[in-house]
């Protein structure tokens, strides 16, 4: 059975990750996805990092399941070409900078002459409007600006860090997808297509607001300096590595206490209360890894684990993909590519129990479905030939 947005079609101008990312979630769950790109090059992750045959690993895990066609939008053919498409379109989806679509005489309202239902939906990374609407911007300047950095360092008076993934990008590129689908819902009840816009700072600061931005939550009583809740990661060396414990619950406490051989922390007035808990973070985190330091991981994981504490192997990407709670629930998939060979990528993360999305194929080759989907777009073949020879297609 096909997944839960088979018979939808989406035409993805988008390169790099955010758009790319969004459009794969959503080809996952059986959208139609058209990867549109340029004549020349194409996207530019296709020549960023590990590659075989010309595939790079960026590429192929964030361009599976797409069909792609390369169009060059600057030429008359090109346009006409991303029109016909369009018609057959349920969404289009962009991420180039603000007044770039304009320029290419490929905006909303040209689009939207062609196709008058179509969800068009734009990433950017600072929106539309403001001094920085049009600065060019990538994933580390985005967590700078939203004050993510500040966060990850632990306080306003350490170095910021940034977080060591692309998370702005990503976070973007699902929060689109989710965009896109309540979008194609509305427009199930109205008939009406729309515009549906995220930028990058949008959909990390309002990411970010769920749980830390307390500080500056009620107005006029902000705190103009947010210190640490700890000066310690909920990460602790033992005697062979790492491992991650989080006693929350008065339960948690009272068994993390008692399996590590230490009864009295329980009558410790610091430590009573989840809030004073809280308070004394810092004494109660250094009480905790003086302790850890005596055994082994896997010692402490069934120790805790008995008493009903929450805990984790601290584990490295190679570990983690043969982690047997990994392997139990098939997050981690293996697949062939005609072109890439044996590859390895996770399942799509929702699962639907009557429309379960499937892998129908590999992220395609730099415009591998051209002449296939001009012909579905009613282009014979004597048009299509005309179009490659102007250089309007590859």
């Amino acid at each position: 059975m096909p997944g839960p947005l088979d018979g939808f079609r989406i035409i993805d101008l988008s390169t790099v990750i955010s758009g790319p990312f969004a459009s794969m979630l959503l080809a996952d769950q059986g959208a139609d996805v058209i990867k549109v790109e340029p004549v020349g090059t194409g996207d530019h992750v296709r020549g960023a990092g590990y590659a075989t045959n010309e595939l790079t690993a960026a590429f192929l895990n964030n361009n599976r399941n797409k069909r792609g066609v390369t169009l060059d939008l600057k030429s008359e053919g090109g346009k006409k070409a991303l029109f016909r498409l369009c018609e057959s379109a349920d969404v289009l989806l962009q991420n180039f900078r603000p007044g770039v679509v304009e320029r290419l005489g490929i905006g909303e309202a040209e689009v939207r002459a062609h196709a008058p239902n179509i969800i068009y939906a734009s990433i950017s990374g600072f929106g539309e409007r403001g001094p920085w609407s049009h600065k060019p911007v990538y994933d580390p300047i985005v967590q700078a600006l939203s004050g993510l950095t500040t966060i990850q360092a632990g306080s306003d008076e350490e170095r910021p860090r940034l977080v060591r993934t692309i998370l702005p990008d990503k976070l973007t590129g699902m929060t689109m997808a989710q965009g896109i689908t309540a979008a194609l819902a509305a427009r199930g009840k109205t008939g009406e297509g729309q515009h549906v816009r995220v930028s990058m700072l949008d959909a990390v600061v309002a990411f970010l607001w769920a749980s830390d931005m307390g500080g500056q939550t009620f107005v006029g009583k902000e705190v103009s300096v947010q210190r640490a809740a700890t000066f310690i990661d909920l990460i602790y060396a033992t005697k062979d590595g790492y491992i991650s414990v989080s006693a929350m619950a008065n339960k948690q406490w009272e068994g993390l206490c008692r399996a590590t051989g230490h009864p009295e922390w329980l009558e410790d007035e610091r430590f009573k209360t989840p809030a004073l808990r809280d308070l004394n973070a810092n004494a109660r985190l250094e009480l905790t890894q003086s302790v850890l330091h005596d055994k082994r991981t896997d010692e402490w994981l069934s120790i805790l684990d008995d008493a009903g504490v929450p805990c984790a192997p601290v584990l490295k990407r190679s570990e983690m993909i043969d982690h047997p709670q990994v392997q139990a629930s098939g997050i981690v998939v293996e697949t062939d590519h005609p072109h890439a060979g044996r590859l390895r990528q996770t399942r799509p993360a929702a699962r639907f129990d009557k429309t379960p999305p499937e892998y129908r194929f590999g992220a395609p080759l730099h415009g591998e479905h051209t002449d296939e989907l001009l012909a579905e777009a009613g282009f014979s073949g004597a048009e299509i030939a005309e179009l490659r020879g102007s250089g309007a297609i590859k």
